[in-house]
């Protein structure tokens, strides 16, 4: 039953969206099998891990993000491969949304795909990802959306390590790292 309401209430924010994007899209249930625990940071932790839903204008994003954080994360547009900061990151820490701060990878899910573009074989948590159906360019991919805040972030594939199988291929411009000192 809580599932039926959440996901009803995903669709319903998500519509309006939907409805005015030129590319077609179609919600689906994020993709992860795997959930780890997240490093402590600090006493922000639970401020990090609200899900509650982030919804601000064009405006108000703008005001926010870089003019090309805004290209990426509100026009789910790409970076140039090798160009972003996190492609070669190896330090231990956190991914967040660099649009709303949510918790999304941790160093230990980071992989080097050889893409270019900083990759992950697992989530923080599956929940804290949302993953649509993405038909532009003449091409069915899925794309990766923060879900508090429902930015752009990246694509997710089916050609990862295992034990997932998935290489969620993510723009540095959508992403915030902090280290973890052990």
């Amino acid at each position: 039953m809580r599932f039926g309401i959440i996901a009803v209430l995903a669709i319903a924010l998500a519509w309006p969206a939907a409805a005015s994007a030129s590319k077609e899209r179609k919600v689906m249930v994020a993709r992860s099998r795997t959930n780890v625990a997240t490093p402590q940071l600090g006493a922000d932790e639970a401020a990090r891990q609200d899900s509650t839903k982030i919804v601000r204008s064009e405006a108000g994003w703008r005001r926010l993000l870089t003019p090309e954080q805004f290209r990426i994360l509100r026009g789910a547009d790409t970076e140039l491969a090798c160009s972003g900061k996190y492609w070669k990151e190896h330090r231990r820490g956190i991914y967040r949304c660099a649009a709303c701060g949510y918790d999304l990878f941790s160093s230990d899910g980071k992989f080097e795909s050889g893409t270019g573009w900083p990759s992950f074989w697992r989530p923080i948590l599956a929940s804290h990802l949302e993953v649509v159906t993405d038909t532009s360019f003449g091409m069915v991919r899925e794309e990766v959306r923060c879900a508090r805040c429902g930015s752009h972030l990246g694509h997710v594939f089916d050609d990862g390590p295992k034990p997932t199988g998935q290489r969620y291929c993510m723009n540095s411009e959508a992403l915030t790292f902090v280290e973890v000192k052990k």
